[in-house]
């Protein structure tokens, strides 16, 4: 007689591998790249191949001396560091970027145990590290085409949202014409300054369903829907700094945000609040980061209330206390 084996979940294997989705992942950021390097030139490469090859090196380095699997080939290392890269000015010196690195590879990632343990995500770690760091080199930003036309010092102008975070008027003197923002034509990150290219990879994402649009839906359109509350420019607050690169690639970190639809939704108004809050009422221009940030330290709590429970599943009472009354 044959026996029916009883086996944890999961009980199909999936073709979908990490290697596989981190691949996904790093097509999808091939258009901002390509935009990064059209608007600032060779120096925006430059910058990226520095933060990949410092990450994977970190990466590589870390798990030897700590004799575990060296797990490069799972190419999260290569995506991380494009994170970071796409995060900074092109104007960055190169060993700042390298010290946002070695945080987010061997403090948040590693010393947490390494890929899927990390509490936050790594490059938006490295990010806050930098900026709080060496704030004056990181609120410089490359004007575009500059690298193209002079070789000389860099002249470096302001993120659209240092100009006017309280109309966001445009277009001025000083502000770009928002298809401009939209398309890149601006100062700020080396990826966040083309929506157009970060919408690019979001239709991939969904296209290859690495990704879920409940997150970067619900961040976006609560920092859309406040801001028409508050009197403020829609479109100039969705295509300015660090929001949209921020919802679709950093908001959607398998380890750092919630597994079920409903605390991915939560997960999303509880960034895009934030951002709100730091951008109306904070001494910085963005907020992004940090709601990013917070809202990665409150997933375990976000994933406890809203998991679902089991049909028929029959949910055990706590037993109350009974007072001794001879003590």
């Amino acid at each position: 007689m044959n026996l029916l084996t009883v086996e944890p979940s999961p009980h199909f294997k999936s073709p979908v591998t990490t290697q596989r989705i981190m691949l996904h992942v790093i097509i999808a950021l091939m258009p901002a790249l390509g935009v990064a390097v059209y608007v600032f030139g060779w120096r925006a490469l430059l910058m990226t191949a520095v933060c990949v090859a410092s990450c994977i090196i970190f990466e590589w380095a870390c798990r030897a001396v700590m004799h575990r699997d060296n797990t490069i080939s799972d190419l999260s290392a290569v995506v991380t560091g494009l994170l970071i890269s796409f995060n900074l000015p092109v104007n960055l010196p190169f060993y700042m970027a390298v010290i946002g690195c070695f945080a987010a590879i061997v403090v948040v990632k590693q010393l947490f145990g390494g890929i899927g343990q990390n509490f936050a995500n790594p490059a938006i770690v490295a990010r806050i590290v930098l900026m709080l760091s060496f704030t004056t080199q990181m609120s410089s930003y490359a004007k575009p085409f500059y690298y193209k036309l002079a070789a000389t010092d860099a002249l470096t102008g302001a993120t659209p949202l240092q100009f006017d975070t309280v109309t966001g008027a445009t277009p001025s003197a000083t502000v770009p014409h928002l298809l401009d923002m939209f398309l890149g034509f601006h100062g700020g990150s080396l990826g966040e300054v083309s929506e157009a290219a970060i919408l690019i990879g979001f239709i991939y994402l969904l296209i290859t369903r690495v990704i879920s649009p409940i997150t970067p839906v619900a961040f976006v359109g609560i920092v859309a829907l406040g801001s028409f509350v508050a009197g403020r420019n829609v479109l100039f607050e969705l295509t300015t700094g660090g929001l949209m690169l921020g919802a679709v690639f950093m908001a959607t970190d398998y380890a750092t945000t919630p597994l079920t639809k409903k605390g991915k939704l939560l997960f999303g108004l509880i960034c895009g609040i934030i951002t709100l809050i730091i951008r109306m009422f904070g001494s910085l221009s963005e907020g992004v980061a940090f709601s990013i940030l917070l809202a990665n330290i409150l997933t375990p709590y976000l994933d406890k209330v809203s998991i679902s429970i089991p049909f028929g599943a029959i949910i055990p009472k706590k037993e109350k206390a009974v007072k001794n009354e001879n003590h």
